[in-house]
Formats: C-alpha cells, structure tokens, sequence
C-alpha cells in the first residue's frame, strides 16, 4: 500500500500568455517577474507549503526551461522532500502516442499515475499565473465539512469585469446551482478563481470519462465541471475577500507591481506569517550613488542606482546611470538605462538597454481624455539606441537604431 497523503497540490503552469506579447515570447507567464524579487509561481507554491501541502506536482508546457530552471528542487519553498516534495511534470511519451496537454482536465489526467502514487484523499487544483495569499487548509475544511465531491474557490468582481469569468450562482448554504462561462451579459459577479479542491476518487472517475467523451475540450470549466453539476455532485462555492489579481495582461502586470507602492496595496509581502518564499541564489548588496534621487520605489539585489528613480519597482542587477530618469515604471532584471534616458510609464524587460538620450514611454496627461495612452514595453534583450524614441502604448520585441521614432 502506497504511503498517503490526505491532499496534495496540482499547479497548472502551462499557459502560454499571450497577451503579455513579448514578455512571455521565451518564458511561461508564472515565470514573469513581479515586485522586485518574486516569480508569479511563488505565489501558489508558497501557499501551499504555508498551507501543510508538501507535495506539488508543477504541470509545464509553454516554453517551460526558465520555469523549470526557477524552481529546480523545491528547496527555496522547502519542497526539497525525500517523500513528495515539488515535482516538474512536462508531457511525456505514452504507450502508443505522444501528446501535448489538450487543456487543463486533459493536463491532470495525464498525470493520474502521479497523483496515486501518492494515494491521496483530496486533490487541489492551482493555477499557476495569479497573484494571491491564500489558506488551502481552510478551504479544504470547508470542502470536509460540506461532504463536497468539489469546491471551488470564488470571489465577487466588479460588474464590467465579470464577463472575462467563469460565474457562479450559489445557494444560503453555499451550494452551487448553475454556472457561467465567460458570458457575454452576466448574470452573476461571483467568479471562479480557478482554485479548486476535489475528492480525488470522484475527480479520477470524472477524468476518464471526459477523456473518452468525443469532442470535449478537456478542459475543467468547459467540461469535467459542468458534467459534475448535472450529475448532482457535491459543488460548494468557498468565498474568497482577500487580494486576489490575475496578471493576464500588459496593463494588469504594470499595475500589480505599482500597486505596491501604495499604503492600501492589498497584499503584504512583508508578513512574517504567511511568507511569500523566493529563489534568490545570490544576494549581492545594492549601491546607491550620492547623485541618485529615489522616491517610493522598489530596489532589487545588486542593484546601481546613480540617477532619478520615482514610483518605480526595480528587478535584481538593473542599472541607473547618473542623469537618467525612471518613473512610474517597472524595470526587470539586469536592464541598464543610460545617461539622459527616461522612462516613464513602462515595462522594461530582462537585459534591455535604454542608451544614452533615448526615451521610453509618454505621460499620461500629454494625450487628450487619456486616449492614445498606453503602457510601452520593451521587450526582454533589446537595446533602444543613443535618442530613439519609443512612444506611449508599443511594444517592440527588436532593437531601435539610433535617432529612430516608434
């Protein structure tokens, strides 16, 4: 008999997203930077380990090596364990056929011999690319206590957003009573935050079937959830009120780092009870020159910063030279901006060059209503040369040749 645990973790790490555009061309999204020190994937393996779940299984697929990289051993989120531990689970040749993750339920059950090698009682599934602090522990009481077959986590949104969501209409006593899926004109607020928690032996069943079933989609909103609720399993909505941000989207990313630069950010990343766990192999000391100027911001390990840095958060080894400006930006690591550069409302990706003189991004007052605005994001090694310009709202993946306008 297999040694048990009563529940083990399933982190869907796979996407690919696009709508990041260049930042995530050479890396999955949970592999993105945010808040000067942190990947995106810190978030749910830190929760997990703060929750007692020592056992994760980390399901990779869209350009996986920087992830897989990130997370080698486990050992930063002490889930370096001789039994269980963090295990990267790529697709892999099977008997017969090799397939890529046809979706995320098709993810799972291609991982079933994984998870019973463990035996576990519960299963929580994770997405891998949101930003949050939250107790599974909790939420695997409140699935015991409902007798629940799944709980989904969910929590209210605002009414313009709820149409990017999957909805939820829940009863007095939590349970679920019908779904949405991204509709058009909702009729519900209460979204699915992608959080689930399984009874696995009624998860297992429910896997092998959808495999089988001609035409799914294989994916857990579209299809294994769906088919749970009318068969009349036991689906409970667990209310979530803490912070909670899915970074799909260059706005969304720029703004969840500036976010914590605000006294009400919503997420304490300085809490000595629930900590965020990191991958810092090195430390190196950060240098501050006698000519720099900083205002509110967010400095990295080994940063150089000899110029102008204001509401702005910094990555590890990124370089300021002296006369250069940095304002309401996001600056990744080992970038370098130049003497007389300035950047301002941007994303600046890994090992970019900002030369001397050139100019990213436009403030937000210069365009009439706002309109035309846009975060500029320049794209991981590039090199914007000596007075080119990249104007408000593009994206460039190439270098900018000298004196050139985008």
């Amino acid at each position: 008999m297999a040694r048990k645990q009563e529940c083990i973790a399933m982190l869907l790490a796979g996407g690919q997203g696009s709508r990041l555009g260049v930042l995530t061309r050479n890396i999955a999204k949970p592999a993105l930077p945010y808040g000067g020190k942190y990947r995106i994937i810190d978030f749910p393996l830190s929760n997990s380990i703060n929750s007692g779940i020592t056992t994760v299984g980390v399901l990779t697929q869209y350009q996986p090596l920087v992830l897989n990289d990130y997370i080698g051993n486990g050992a930063a989120w002490d889930l370096d364990r001789e039994f269980g531990g963090v295990h990267i689970l790529s697709p892999y040749q099977q008997i017969g056929e090799s397939q890529w993750y046809k979706g995320t339920a098709n993810a799972i059950y291609q991982n079933i011999n994984f998870i019973d090698r463990y035996n576990p009682e519960y299963v929580a599934v994770l997405s891998g690319d949101h930003i949050y602090k939250m107790n599974y522990a909790k939420m695997l009481d409140f699935h015991k206590k409902k007798g629940a077959d799944c709980t989904i986590a969910m929590m209210e949104v605002p009414w313009s957003e709820a149409s990017r969501f999957g909805l939820m209409f829940v009863d007095d006593n939590g349970k679920i009573t019908a779904f949405e899926e991204k509709p058009k004109n909702p009729k519900s607020n209460m979204a699915s935050m992608g959080v689930y928690i399984f009874t696995w032996s009624k998860l297992r069943k429910y896997l092998i079937e959808d495999e089988a079933k001609e035409g799914s989609s294989n994916d857990f909103g579209k299809d294994v959830i769906p088919a749970m609720h009318e068969n009349g399993e036991g689906m409970f909505a667990y209310r979530f009120d803490g912070y909670w941000k899915d970074v799909g989207t260059i706005e969304s990313l720029w703004d969840a780092n500036l976010e914590l630069l605000t006294e009400s950010s919503g997420i304490d990343l300085n809490d000595e009870y629930w900590k965020i766990y990191a991958k810092n192999t090195a430390n190196p000391p950060q240098y501050v020159a006698n000519t720099a100027e900083l205002q509110n911001g967010i400095l990295g390990a080994g940063d150089y910063i000899a110029g102008k840095v204001d509401y702005s958060v910094l990555f590890s080894n990124v370089k300021i030279e002296e006369g250069a400006l940095v304002e309401f930006s996001v600056v990744m690591p080992g970038a370098v901006i130049k003497k007389g550069a300035i950047v301002t409302h941007a994303i600046i990706g890994e090992n970019c060059v900002i030369e001397e003189n050139a100019k990213v991004g436009e403030r937000p007052e210069n365009f009439e209503h706002g309109e035309g605005w846009g975060v500029s994001v320049a794209g991981p090694g590039t090199t914007i040369h000596k007075n080119a310009v990249l104007t408000a709202g593009k994206m460039i993946e190439n270098n900018i040749e000298e004196g050139v306008t985008i």
